[in-house]
């Protein structure tokens, strides 16, 4: 491979016109997502959320608010970011709230979901004081799981997500559940819509009896609707059925789905080393760049790359941490791989910069868009030396 090849990605972007490391999202593959989940909106009637632990790139929130009907935060933060730069409904959820959390909640959310009987009769006085009107919930835990990894199982043994069954009928027949118009559950990640026809089954068999006290049921995060496999026609079969069953209103709140495959994290090779094979030293890192690749762990795909061995040259790509272990993982290339060679990793756009950090000082990757109708590319943010230190005391 010669110095400053670039691999040429499947939306037409030349890498070479990249700064390294950068986020580069793809507007026409995030318009074709947005257009399936609009499609799903009007086949059914429901209302499709933005998570934002997924995605928070507020400068596209313009072209998604066109589409989706709000955001749902996990923190006061993610809230006030989506009251100031989304728009629509807010809805926000917490394994747990503080009192200070609460106050800032109430003046940005219009619905809030509780983890915990507790936790809604601690703060049921809040909501009903609160100058704007809050929809108050309850999330369950139909103790049903569906996602094999269980760091990302929201119904794994021991989970302190939801209320359990039992616990929740309890608290129902002393009184709790007063004031409460919605459920919340979630039990997917990645999942096909076989998954969630599973789910239902299961919570109409535990909660079916309290369903019809609600107004609004969410489904929650993890359907993976914009995937080329996934069974559209069955989930707005099970939406449409249990509407009509139920007289509710169907939320959903996928945080891949919006962006899936829609973006890359562009590198530049800085150096070549060799320890039993040769050893790509890149200007990104999985520990402060894309956390998901130890925490899952995950290999995530090299745009033009393959299995190691499945080409004629097979290098280990690193970050440029001092973590030993920042391994990204094995590839194999066409031809050999040299400093100043520009790497595309793929399905970058969701659960990466949200994510990321600096550990050891190291950059953050720039930010930009890239329209494949336009041929318009456009850095967004870049970051330096004040991002770190500001992060500090």
């Amino acid at each position: 491979m010669d110095r400053g090849h670039s691999f040429i990605t499947e939306s037409g972007l030349d890498l070479n016109r990249l700064p390294t490391p950068c986020f580069v999202l793809n507007l026409a593959a995030l318009r074709r997502n947005l257009r399936v989940l609009q499609t799903v909106q009007d086949r059914t009637g429901c209302r499709i959320l933005l998570a934002l632990k997924g995605l928070a790139m507020f400068s596209v929130f313009p072209l998604i608010r066109e589409t989706l009907k709000g955001v749902c935060a996990s923190s006061p933060h993610e809230a006030m970011l989506g009251r100031e730069t989304f728009g629509g409904e807010v809805h926000a959820f917490s394994a747990a709230y503080s009192d200070s959390d609460m106050q800032e909640l109430v003046t940005v959310a219009d619905v809030i979901v509780f983890n915990s009987f507790t936790q809604w009769q601690r703060f049921k006085q809040v909501i009903t004081n609160a100058e704007q009107k809050i929809r108050a919930g309850i999330r369950i835990n139909p103790a049903h799981s569906e996602v094999g990894i269980s760091i990302y199982d929201p119904c794994a043994p021991r989970s302190r997500l939801g209320v359990l069954s039992e616990a929740f009928k309890r608290n129902a027949h002393s009184g709790f559940l007063d004031g409460i118009t919605g459920l919340h559950f979630h039990t997917l990640c990645e999942n096909n819509a076989d998954a969630l026809e599973r789910t239902i089954k299961v919570v109409e068999e535990k909660f079916g009896e309290y369903i019809p006290r609600m107004t609004w049921v969410n489904f929650g995060g993890g359907h993976h609707i914009t995937r080329n496999d996934y069974d559209v026609d069955l989930l707005c079969r099970l939406i449409d059925g249990f509407k009509k069953k139920y007289s509710v209103e169907v939320y959903l709140e996928p945080g891949e789905a919006v962006a899936l495959n829609a973006g890359i994290l562009a590198a530049s090779v800085l150096d070549i080393v060799d320890n039993d094979g040769p050893i790509a030293i890149l200007d990104t890192s999985a520990t402060t760049h894309m956390p998901d690749v130890l925490e899952m762990p995950y290999r995530p795909e090299v745009a033009g790359a393959g299995l190691p061995g499945e080409k004629p040259y097979t290098y280990r790509l690193a970050g440029l941490s001092c973590l030993a272990g920042d391994i990204i993982g094995d590839y194999s290339f066409d031809k050999p791989l040299a400093a100043g060679d520009r790497l595309a990793f793929l399905d970058m756009a969701h659960y990466s910069m949200v994510k990321t950090n600096t550990f050891n000082g190291i950059r953050l990757p720039s930010i930009a868009t890239y329209d494949p109708e336009t041929d318009e590319f456009i850095v967004i943010r870049e970051f330096g030396y004040l991002d770190y230190k500001n992060r500090l005391s």
